[in-house]
């Protein structure tokens, strides 16, 4: 595998925007080559709260890609080439609880992943045997700065909960939902994965904010959800997603302070060097 060095601006928190996100920043347009292939979109990197930050719409501005064709590989490592280490991932999803109905935030701290077919490892060639920890998936910084963003915008903010990730892009059976249900999961939706792991293999801090669009199938009744249906109820409440996300964007620690995400690769021996 073969590497290019990145030598333009810099940032080192990172943004990966759904529905609705795209115009987060107005920033100067970076291209980013990875050795998986090109990002979602360039990357917008300007200063917001305070911080150097790098934008990059998850879907592309157009929304052109389709949950199973994102190039979460190449998104995740675009954004560790350009300093990056702590990531914000908001997302849209559907409640499995009838108690967190649309315009809930849920900061998830687990994630199940029922996706099948997407690249979801950096080590997939012969004599690349890494193994990452993932049994706390997420940033647990992260968590308490965005739940404390939440909680001082007066936002409906869930502290924990499970997000069970689907391959899409249709929605879920109200048999499938069910059974969600009755695992104990708490939303779902079709982004969170292998976002968040891809990100630990590249010892990133990531964070997901779900924004509860919808009751799934199990919940609802008539013909169940529609992707009008999400894109109104993002667009609704896309003003209290932005301002919690500007908020934690400042209240993220330092980029050189420690955490535990850091140090998932400690011991291993990688098959390449990380940018």
């Amino acid at each position: 595998m073969t590497t290019t060095a990145y030598d333009g601006p810099r940032a080192d928190i990172g943004v990966i925007g759904g529905s609705g996100l795209y115009a987060l920043l107005d920033g100067e347009q970076v291209e980013v080559d990875t050795p998986w292939g090109a990002p979602s979109d360039p990357l917008t990197i300007a200063e917001l709260s305070g911080r150097r930050v790098a934008f990059l719409p998850r879907h592309g501005r157009d929304h052109r890609f389709p949950p199973h064709r994102v190039n979460y590989r190449a998104n995740l490592w675009a954004l560790r080439s350009v300093g990056v280490r702590q990531v914000l991932a908001p997302c849209a999803v559907g409640s499995l609880r009838a108690d967190q109905g649309p315009g809930t935030v849920v900061v998830p701290d687990q994630v199940v992943d029922r996706t099948w077919g997407r690249a979801h490892t950096y080590f997939d060639e012969p004599g690349a045997v890494v193994h990452v920890a993932f049994a706390d998936p997420y940033c647990p910084n992260g968590r308490a700065v965005a739940l404390a963003a939440g909680r001082a915008r007066d936002l409906p903010v869930v502290d924990g909960g499970t997000l069970v990730v689907v391959n899409g892009p249709r929605f879920s059976t109200r048999a499938e939902s069910l059974w969600h249900q009755a695992q104990g999961w708490s939303v779902v939706g079709m982004t969170g994965l292998p976002e968040a792991s891809l990100a630990r293999e590249l010892a990133l801090c990531l964070t997901s904010v779900a924004l509860v669009t919808d009751l799934d199938a199990g919940l609802e009744h008539g013909q169940g959800v529609t992707h009008d249906e999400v894109l109104r109820v993002f667009a609704e409440n896309i003003d209290s997603v932005r301002d919690l996300l500007v908020d934690a964007v400042g209240q993220l620690p330092p980029a050189d302070a420690d955490c535990t995400c850091r140090h998932a690769l400690d011991g291993q021996k990688l098959p390449f060097d990380l940018p």
